[in-house]
């Protein structure tokens, strides 16, 4: 009884992920009537918190994975509850996430799970519980553009349009920089389980500094113009114009001057 009453409490959604959740749906709704005096700052709000969800999603998807994979301490982390405060690396999975699109517009992957590799049998195991972070990016991506890709733009408000554009380009360029196959990312681990146990061991001590090394990367003007463009491409794919993009990150920043073409649309 009381076993099941533990699991049952390990898997409950987490009042923190349900509040993250209502500031989303709220400032949404305020994005989508103009009810805020300034629309920025609700798209701002908007966009953060559909952001953090994501992040909460992403981390699930791993651990939900891993669960079914075969390890069974999962829930007694608190992965299972969405609560971003039970990560073992709240500030690389929240934190420093957030202040990468406050400063740059870019979704910076993070790595949250603490998952007992030992207790997963299996390499096809090992490599989905590493793709299920970046896949769940992908289908919010999906969801954010289904009004682009289904033609079903009539009647949405510019703000809420860019707004929607500018989270599909954060989902985008998380999925994408988690796949590359890189140590300490989770394209990496969609590959290692494949390597001889010799290459694995002469990769693991590079894993701490492969997301820095990413990032140092993108800093060279023409991998950085080479990576937007794919990005952009991805977007147009799904209906989303760089235009759109452009203005939702312009309201995002809403502490910046307004793009006046930007300003008249949502106004008009």
């Amino acid at each position: 009884m009381t076993t099941a009453a533990t699991r049952r409490s390990d898997r409950r959604i987490s009042p923190v992920f349900l509040g993250i959740a209502a500031i989303m749906a709220v400032t949404g709704w305020a994005v989508w009537t103009g009810f805020a005096a300034s629309p920025g700052l609700s798209v701002f709000l908007f966009v953060t918190s559909a952001w953090i969800v994501s992040l909460c999603l992403h981390e699930y998807a791993h651990a939900r994975t891993a669960l079914h994979g075969g390890d069974l301490t999962i829930g007694a982390k608190g992965y299972l509850t969405l609560n971003p405060l039970k990560y073992t690396h709240a500030l690389l999975s929240i934190v420093l996430p957030v202040i990468f699109v406050i400063m740059g517009g870019i979704g910076l992957p993070g790595g949250a799970v603490f998952i007992e590799r030992h207790r997963i049998r299996g390499r096809w195991k090992h490599s989905l519980i590493s793709a299920a972070g970046p896949l769940a990016n992908v289908l919010f991506a999906v969801v954010c553009t289904a009004p682009f890709w289904l033609g079903a733009l009539d009647g949405v408000p510019f703000a809420f349009r860019f707004a929607l554009g500018f989270l599909a380009l954060l989902q985008v360029t998380a999925a994408i920089l988690n796949f590359l196959p890189v140590p300490g990312l989770d394209g990496y681990g969609v590959i290692e389980p494949w390597l001889s146990h010799r290459v694995r061991r002469q990769v693991e001590p590079f894993a701490p500094f492969g997301l820095l090394a990413v990032f140092g990367i993108l800093f060279i003007p023409e991998v950085n113009h080479a990576f937007f463009d794919a990005i952009d491409a991805v977007l147009r794919g799904l209906g989303v114009t760089e235009a759109e993009t452009y203005c939702g990150q312009n309201l995002y920043r809403f502490w910046t001057d307004p793009n006046p073409v930007c300003d008249a649309a949502v106004n008009r």
